[in-house]
């Protein structure tokens, strides 16, 4: 079986996705890519969570092209494999659906950066790309356009999603339940009045404090 470690990985990464409340039923997928082999191990379309496994995983090459599995791969597979090929920096590719940033994405609005948590995250904003059809690459293209040179490890998809990026699979669904409890947070402020914006200077020292100092090093 090629890449056991990976697979396990992504399997184990799969629980995050229910979870932390960011799909319903199959919806949502992670993907991972193998640094020294550049194939991609994703999620098989279609099928429960609880009964996903390691070996049902579906390995591809950076074309989509399932090299190992006896499952078709997730149907946004070709937009994981358009983002790796033009971000090689990129390891780890998380999409959901989940409820309060899906809300924000079907106005075609981004998610404000108005807490500190999302500044350490995120940097700034998280942007709303366009709307483009599921089951190639268009998507995959959006996410590339929107986030290269952005600090923003997720985009907004309108009508659609989220897509999160990280360098590793595990970075990439961390991204997705940050921007989830986000949103979710912003949503329930404007119930309350006007959201209060941070200042650009305070979201840069937020984000160089959390990216360079905070944790373990």
């Amino acid at each position: 079986m090629l890449l056991p470690k990976l697979r396990r990985e992504v399997c184990q990464l799969h629980a995050e996705l229910p979870r932390n409340n960011l799909v319903a039923w199959t919806s949502g997928n992670i993907s991972a890519r193998d640094p020294a082999s550049s194939l991609v191990v994703i999620k098989p379309s279609g099928v429960l969570f609880d009964d996903l496994t390691p070996e049902n995983m579906v390995v591809v090459d950076l074309q989509g092209r399932v090299v190992q599995g006896d499952h078709a791969p997730s149907s946004d597979t070709a937009s994981h494999c358009a983002i790796y090929r033009q971000m090689p920096k990129i390891h780890g590719v998380t999409h959901t659906h989940s409820r309060y940033a899906t809300a924000f994405a079907v106005v075609g609005q981004p998610i404000p950066c108005v807490t500190t948590a999302m500044a350490d995250e995120f940097g700034g904003e998280i942007p709303c790309a366009s709307f483009a059809l599921i089951g190639g690459e268009a998507i995959g293209e959006l996410v590339v356009e929107t986030l290269r040179g952005q600090r923003s490890p997720a985009a907004l998809l309108q009508n659609h999603g989220v897509f999160t990026i990280g360098k590793s699979a595990s970075d990439a669904v961390k991204a997705a339940v940050m921007t989830e409890d986000n949103a979710a947070i912003v949503w329930a402020a404007r119930q309350l009045g006007e959201v209060i914006p941070i200042a650009p200077a305070a979201i840069d020292s937020l984000y160089d404090r959390y990216q360079n100092v905070y944790g373990q090093r």
